[in-house]
């Protein structure tokens, strides 16, 4: 499709303007959909490392092999029910040796496993191999590392009637295994839904520059609330930390006026302490000049030293020694006649 070339100069710039209002349109678009973009959590790893699956298979083909061959030399050359009675006897021992293998069961140096043996509980083993009856006993591995979790952005509401949103990061560990395991159904959504709700009560009853300038305060109140709680549940709490704080847009820019006025007073209280220190050094120098007779002649000689010399400057020199003579000339005078008075 060819592009039609329009030599009315107003034509021209009404198409460039139209350019230009659909690329801000689209930079705006795409400005919003950053905005609205959920943020990324770094997802924690769940679940155990099965660690006795390469120990079970090493110990399953071993001794399957070493009877396949055994039973394959004695069947060797003989009738058809000799060799179909070796293959039964191999196959059998295979099935019931893999079961009983089945029970090998490995725990890391952080994990501790909990046995349930018909359903009721038995006893806490671990680290390093174990073995559980199969299909009577059943394990559940816990870890005893610090787990992290997400708080999710909470809407909160503090004590001003001021909305904001809230997230941060759970720290914690098991330190009871039986309780984890018997006492409550799934310990790491427990922990989360109670540090989320005691976030809510803890910020909603403080204003929103307590929110700001406390936040270590805060930390430690959410994280002795949390603790009284899970201890029960055998868990321990590290910490909390709160990360983000998001504000509504109106309610920033207010902050960024006032804490630019804020700038503004301290500069202006900065210089005049700078101007009230300058006035009361001069006026010492002054009264140390004064009491000095020669200082002031240095001061005078200083100065002039100082405009030095260009065609944009002109000093007309007075000698200070008539002027001093004049002053002493007046005030004999004004001793003889009191109606004149030396300034």
């Amino acid at each position: 499709m060819e592009m039609r070339e329009f030599k009315n100069p107003g034509i021209r710039e009404i198409l460039d303007l139209l350019k230009q209002l659909s690329n801000d349109s689209k930079i705006n678009k795409q400005g919003e959909e950053e905005m609205n973009e959920e943020k990324v959590y770094a997802e924690p790893q769940r679940g155990h490392v099965s660690l006795g699956g390469s120990l079970r298979v090493i110990l399953f083909f071993i001794p399957v092999i070493a009877l396949g061959i055994t039973r394959f030399q004695q069947c060797k050359g003989g009738s058809d029910i000799q060799v179909f009675a070796g293959i039964a006897s191999v196959v059998v021992f295979a099935i019931i040796w893999g079961i009983l293998i089945s029970g090998i069961r490995v725990a890391a140096q952080w994990e501790r496993g909990i046995v349930l043996r018909l359903g009721k509980f038995k006893t806490v083993r671990g680290p390093g191999i174990m073995y559980i009856f199969p299909y009577i006993d059943n394990i559940r591995f816990v870890d005893l590392r610090i787990l992290t979790l997400n708080i999710p952005s909470q809407q909160v509401i503090t004590k001003d009637n001021v909305p904001a949103k809230i997230d941060g990061v759970l720290f914690f560990n098991v330190a009871d295994v039986e309780k984890a395991v018997l006492e409550i159904q799934d310990f790491r959504f427990a922990i989360a839904q109670y540090a989320q709700a005691t976030l809510r009560d803890v910020v909603g009853g403080l204003s929103l520059d307590e929110l700001l300038s406390e936040r270590e305060q805060i930390q430690a109140k959410i994280c002795e609330v949390v603790e009284q709680r899970v201890k029960d549940w055998g868990l321990h709490l590290d910490s909390i930390r709160l990360q983000d704080i998001e504000m509504p847009e109106d309610l920033k820019r207010i902050m960024s006026r006032q804490a630019s006025a804020e700038r503004e007073k301290r500069a202006t209280i900065t210089k005049a302490e700078g101007d009230k220190i300058a006035a009361t050094n001069l006026a010492a120098a002054a009264a140390i000049m004064e009491q000095t007779p020669g200082a002031m002649k240095l001061r005078t000689l200083q100065t002039i030293d100082g405009l030095g010399a260009g065609p944009a400057n002109t000093v007309v020199m007075f000698p200070m020694d008539l002027t001093e003579n004049l002053k002493t000339i007046a005030k004999s005078i004004a001793k003889k006649d009191e109606n004149i008075k030396v300034i």
